[in-house]
């Protein structure tokens, strides 16, 4: 059994799911997201901007964000966003213990703006969302450090400069 598999389930638990509902929306996410990944966070989510756009299930592995939707009418399944975790920008979530809900909001390599509302059902699993979505886009991702490989015109750093020297006459 591959780290995704037995991560999945225990996951989906976690915040209450049914497992009827998880299970359909397994094949996606298996075709989304390696066996090696693990999830950090499988819940309901919905669109704030799009309130009857149908029912969403988000995926959050340690590399990638997955969300599927599910339509009202007819109960069919698509894939919504699939996205690298390093793709995304300008990632903002806002924990409101309140309302027991955690607004995501992220910009996908395309440039639109994903909003997603994610609801608990006690003010202490605010905290805990909150904790794994800092776990996976603060602690998790470091911007790469800008390397300098070469520069037209210049020699590389540490090398000599060329001076020519004639070989001696004998």
């Amino acid at each position: 059994m591959d780290v995704f598999s037995r991560t999945f389930l225990p996951a989906a638990a976690e915040t209450g799911l049914a497992t009827q509902t998880v299970s359909r929306h397994i094949p996606i996410f298996r075709r989304c997201v390696g066996s090696g990944d693990a999830p950090i966070l499988v819940t309901r989510c919905s669109r704030p901007d799009q309130p009857i756009g149908g029912d969403y299930l988000m995926l959050l592995t340690h590399r990638r964000l997955v969300v599927t939707r599910q339509t009202r009418v007819l109960h069919r399944l698509r894939l919504h966003l699939n996205t690298e975790l390093g793709e995304l920008s300008n990632v903002t979530w806002s924990p409101d213990p309140r309302s027991q809900s955690v607004e995501l909001a992220a910009t996908a390599i395309d440039g639109v703006r994903e909003r997603f509302l994610i609801r608990t059902h006690h003010p202490k699993q605010v905290w805990q969302v909150d904790t794994l979505l800092n776990h996976a886009f603060r602690t998790r991702l470091r911007k790469p450090a800008e390397r300098l490989v070469a520069t037209i015109g210049e020699p590389p750093v540490g090398a000599r400069p060329f001076a020519f020297r004639p070989a001696p006459v004998r």
